[in-house]
């Protein structure tokens, strides 16, 4: 597989920079089969049956998003200077991996100042990222970020507009919990509450699982074999309930819809075999591309993605690779919005079983 198999013309017209309010007026793609229909994501309790199980995340994203500055002494005196920052991963010793901008100015030792009394020391500086340890731990450094720092919007995003205040809410899910993520699960912001309620009153039901979704996430594919792509990993945990709600609905031959990619990724991580899943709590680099065998996922809701990502490798392991692009051939000739903050698609494939 080339990567010039996933790649597709797409209008910058089409790309999201807000979402849609409120957000079950979003856009939704319905591709059953070969079949597509217009709809929109308020529709989702006619177009599912009672008894399928929507796959959640249950990720909150952090304020990740720092600008502070590097205080350090010099021959000509004591040099202030801005960094931004954007933390990217805990450690297991309390300490973050970041990437800083300027990184090459930084010196291993020496202090980044924020707001809210937040103070970062430079552990050590790699050739891509920085290691930050931080003088706040526990619900104190939580408070702190919380103030300091601003959402870690997508870079096709930053790109035409700063993150604002707007982002804290619109950028987070209506049922985020476990604070970790650096990027949203964006597939899960068109959900609200009455939404989430005439669903239920529909008779469909919902598991939970956690991936903290990483800055990896955005990074680009750069080898032409894609087969050669090295993808990131990230932490995620499946419990017992929801493995044993996502075995009981498989055994009864019910659908296991995930809600986004990344709970698609977390419960294929979990699977034990055909319909078969255990509780799971780790890393995951698991890497889907077309012919990938699913294994729990029968469909999937997700946003349009990025030409040439491993997302639009998964979507069309899910649905095929001539299936996928007439998918978003349609959305772009019916102008769906794109990306993140963009509409959004149920892909029923209709032969996972």
């Amino acid at each position: 597989m080339k990567l010039s198999d996933f790649d597709f013309d797409l209008p910058e017209s089409l790309i999201a920079t807000r979402p849609a309010r409120p957000r079950s007026s979003a856009k939704l793609l319905v591709a059953q089969g070969d079949r597509i229909e217009d709809r929109h994501v308020r529709d989702l309790p006619d177009v599912l049956q009672a008894g399928d199980l929507l796959v959640l995340n249950t990720t909150k994203v952090i304020p990740a998003r720092l600008t502070g500055q590097r205080h350090r002494d010099s021959a000509q005196g004591p040099v202030v200077a801005r960094v931004e920052i954007t933390l990217t991963e805990p450690q297991p010793d309390g300490s973050w991996r970041a990437l800083a901008k300027p990184l090459r100015k930084l010196a291993q030792g020496e202090d980044i100042v924020f707001a809210a009394g937040l103070v970062a020391t430079v552990a050590e500086r790699g050739t891509d990222d920085v290691r930050l340890s931080f003088n706040l731990d526990g619900p104190a450094f939580d408070t702190a970020l919380e103030q300091a720092g601003q959402m870690p919007l997508p870079p096709y995003i930053e790109a035409r507009r700063k993150a604002d205040e707007q982002d804290r809410t619109d950028y987070q899910t209506v049922f985020a919990r476990e604070a970790g993520a650096v990027a949203a699960p964006t597939a899960s912001l068109h959900f609200d509450e009455d939404l989430l309620a005439h669903l239920r009153a529909r008779g469909v039901e919902f598991a939970e699982v956690t991936l903290h979704v990483g800055a990896g996430t955005f990074l680009p594919v750069k080898t032409d074999d894609v087969t050669d792509h090295k993808m990131h990993a990230e932490w995620g945990h499946v419990g017992a309930t929801a493995s044993a709600q996502i075995a009981r609905a498989r055994a009864e031959g019910r659908r296991v819809i995930p809600v986004g990619t990344t709970a698609l990724r977390v419960i294929e991580t979990a699977a034990t075999g055909p319909g078969q899943i255990a509780p799971y709590t780790g890393m995951t680099d698991i890497f889907i591309t077309p012919g990938f065998r699913f294994q729990i996922a029968t469909g999937l809701m997700t946003n349009f993605h990025l030409p040439k990502s491993t997302l639009m490798m998964l979507v069309a392991a899910m649905m095929g690779q001539d299936r996928i692009k007439r998918i978003y051939a349609h959305a772009t000739e019916h102008e769906y919005r794109f990306f993140s903050y963009g509409d959004s698609s149920l892909l029923l494939p209709e032969n996972l079983s």
